[in-house]
């Protein structure tokens, strides 16, 4: 809830229970104008409900917002479902009241997403407010990045941006999506198929983007497979073609966006008579997350692989019912918010007085609040919820203090081994639960400093399985000599040696599993 001069604004609303709104209202409604950012659930699932008991409040999102809003709520047919959101163009600065106006950008993240600058004009001076809602900077799929120029120098008063990823860095979203095809391509090579939970809204069908067009895949005899809430998302992503990046839409005049069964890979819709049929061959399924159903594993569990998404500052929280069904669960990530270095360049280049960071884990948020190339430019807030925060704008401002997240360390060389030994204090971070929870910890370099990373339980348990690889590969992973990720073969010059199961040698000798496959 925003309040600038006389005028409450409410972003985004994506709370179940809109009782605390409500309940707090003195007024005849909770605000004046509400801005949704995204269809995500977590941004637009109250929506409904706040326009249901307050229908003269005004709901504004862009227009390719505003088409996709109705899929968060399945159960309410097209013909029923209420036109209570206002379409607003790009770029296009609206008068919301006098004194009070707002322009849409494109956020990246999900096709319609936005960032939103409201001005308020007050007699003595133009205040400015940035919202990014979810951002990403980079490309994906069928989304171009924010248009960071547009947003350069814009100099706002308050700057509110998400902080979903915290500090840490990730590879570039077109690695991440080369990394996973090749795992898919690897499953698939090795005669399993794939299962993906997903929402209903976009990752699915960045998912299905990408095997359409990868080269891993581009006319494989295989079938893709898309559950009816995911289809939904499909359909209305065709009728809002000529919002799509250019790219997309050149594609589109090639060949189907989804919907294929000419050319391969096919795309076909899902429906419980073909359920019977999904492990007669390597298939992938994609399917919406909260309405999996039994059906798709039931026939052959073993030659199945469960891929989940990993989300950073979230556990990882594979419902128990459905993990118990495959003998073999994947984690991927595809990154669909900036990381550290994007929320960065962002404060940098819109050069803001204050910053707000809402929308991440709260250890997160103070990270981001810790970095001293932010902390010696920018007044910054990561309020908890339910707290009122007060910006003076020009004024003085003496940074609060903020929790210690460095701590200190000796390092001792010894003959056999190094022993880092770190401060006690460190185990009163909620981290480091998950961080020993085996003991094991993977060290790498990362430029010039020793990067720490705890190993979970389900990466030793993976560790500890058969990887999966092409059944014809005479590679380490088929031979019989391979045990523990070692080779123990005395003719081989990798003898004791830890190996990949994808490497290969001249003493290569079949394993009775990779005969009988042949």
């Amino acid at each position: 809830m925003l309040r600038m001069g006389p005028h409450r604004i409410l972003l985004d609303c994506g709370i179940q229970d809109i009782s605390p709104l409500l309940a707090t209202s003195k007024r005849s409604q909770p605000a004046d104008f509400v801005f949704c950012t995204h269809a995500h659930a977590d941004h637009a699932i109250g929506l409904l409900a706040l326009h249901q008991a307050y229908p003269q409040l005004p709901i504004y999102a862009s227009e390719v917002t505003a088409q996709l809003l109705p899929l968060n709520w399945p159960e309410i047919s097209p013909q029923e479902m209420p036109q209570f959101c206002q379409p607003l163009s790009w770029q296009s600065e609206i008068q919301l009241q006098k004194g009070l106006s707002a322009t849409l950008f494109p956020a990246g993240h999900l096709p319609g997403a936005a960032a939103i600058l409201l001005k308020y004009h007050a007699p003595e001076r133009t205040y400015k407010l940035l919202y990014t809602g979810d951002f990403f900077l980079s490309n994906s799929r069928l989304v171009e990045g924010l248009p960071l120029g547009e947003l350069r120098s814009l100099k706002p008063d308050v700057l509110i941006l998400e902080g979903s990823y915290g500090t840490a860095r990730h590879p570039h979203r077109r690695q991440l999506e080369n990394q996973l095809a090749e795992r898919i391509e690897q499953a698939l090579t090795s005669g399993y198929s794939i299962l993906f939970p997903t929402p209903p809204l976009g990752l699915g069908q960045e998912l299905l983007m990408l095997l359409r067009s990868h080269h891993y895949f581009t006319g494989r005899d295989i079938d893709i497979w898309v559950d009816h809430q995911v289809s939904q998302g499909c359909d209305i992503y065709l009728e809002l073609l000529p919002y799509f990046p250019t790219s997309v839409q050149n594609f589109a005049q090639h060949q189907p966006l989804f919907w294929d069964e000419r050319i391969r890979p096919r795309v076909r819709r899902l429906t419980s008579q073909q359920s019977p049929t999904l492990s007669e061959s390597p298939c992938v399924v994609i399917a919406e997350r909260e309405t999996w159903g039994q059906q798709y594993v039931d026939y052959q569990r073993e030659s199945w692989v469960l891929f989940w998404p990993e989300r950073p500052g979230k556990a990882l929280k594979i419902p128990p019912e459905l993990e118990s069904q495959f003998q073999r669960v994947e984690t991927y990530f595809l990154s669909e918010h900036s990381d550290g270095a994007g929320i960065t360049q962002l404060i940098h280049n819109v050069r803001p007085q204050h910053v707000i960071f809402v929308h991440g884990s709260p250890l997160y948020l103070a990270d981001l609040t810790n970095l001293d190339e932010l902390r010696n430019r920018y007044q910054l807030h990561y309020p908890s919820t339910g707290t009122l925060v007060e910006l003076p704008v020009g004024e003085m401002f003496i940074q609060p203090a903020l929790p210690e997240t460095h701590y200190e360390a000796e390092v001792a060389e010894l003959a056999t081994e190094i022993n880092i030994v770190v401060s006690q204090s460190i185990t009163t971070d909620p981290r480091w639960q998950s961080f020993a929870d085996t003991g094991m910890v993977e060290v790498r370099w990362q430029g010039e400093e020793l990067v720490l990373r705890g190993v979970s339980q389900r990466e030793l348990l993976n560790q500890g399985s058969d990887p999966i690889f092409p059944s014809q590969l005479e590679c380490c992973g088929n031979c019989l000599y391979y045990r523990g990720q070692r080779c123990t073969n005395p003719a081989s010059a990798f003898f004791n040696f830890k190996v990949t199961p994808d490497g290969c040698c001249p003493v290569f000798e079949a394993s009775q599993e990779f005969e009988d496959r042949d």
